[in-house]
């Protein structure tokens, strides 16, 4: 993802129209998800309070693309997991877990890619989502059912990752 260094605000109306101050057009919610995929910095002001409401918006991006049908990425107990975490004695280290594992994902998706290309991606992102879902699932104190299965994928993951970095680290000598 290319970053910008130009900050945008886009200005969201009473009427629900989003304003994007840069190119002096109304945009979509769709065109914030490209701007974020294109790795574009904005934030999303009320335009009548000045109010900071980039999360709300986000997350409202997050619903409309889960919505869409077809291919979720958010998994139904990992939804019911970060619900169960709100006013828990966790809650306060989620974001910066979440944002840590997040940076994690997309390092290794880059290294998987610039070392394999995208086919072996697919089957590390699914394996990922375990472990993301895994490590949440620790956050509540609830055990899958089927640890010991789980336990051999995180191990050979583990050892997949290894040799990856292996990889990596010798292709970048």
């Amino acid at each position: 993802m290319a970053k910008s260094s130009a900050k945008v605000t886009i200005k969201k109306y009473a009427n629900r129209r989003l304003y994007d101050t840069e190119s002096s057009t109304y945009i979509t919610l769709d065109r914030l998800a490209h701007m974020v995929r294109e790795g574009r910095e904005f934030e999303v002001v009320d335009a009548k309070s000045g109010e900071d409401i980039t999360r709300q918006v986000l997350t409202q991006i997050i619903v409309d693309e889960e919505a869409r049908g077809g291919e979720t990425m958010l998994p139904i107990n990992f939804l019911k997991q970060l619900i169960g975490l709100y006013g828990n004695s966790m809650q306060n280290f989620v974001p910066q877990y979440l944002e840590a594992a997040m940076d994690a994902f997309h390092r290794n998706q880059t290294a998987v890619r610039d070392a394999f290309g995208g086919n072996v991606f697919a089957d590390i992102a699914k394996r990922n989502m375990a472990m993301f879902e895994d490590a949440a699932q620790a956050f509540t104190g609830k055990a899958k059912p089927d640890s010991k299965s789980k336990d051999n994928d995180v191990e050979q993951l583990k050892a997949e990752l290894d040799a990856l970095r292996a990889k990596v680290d010798k292709l970048s000598r």
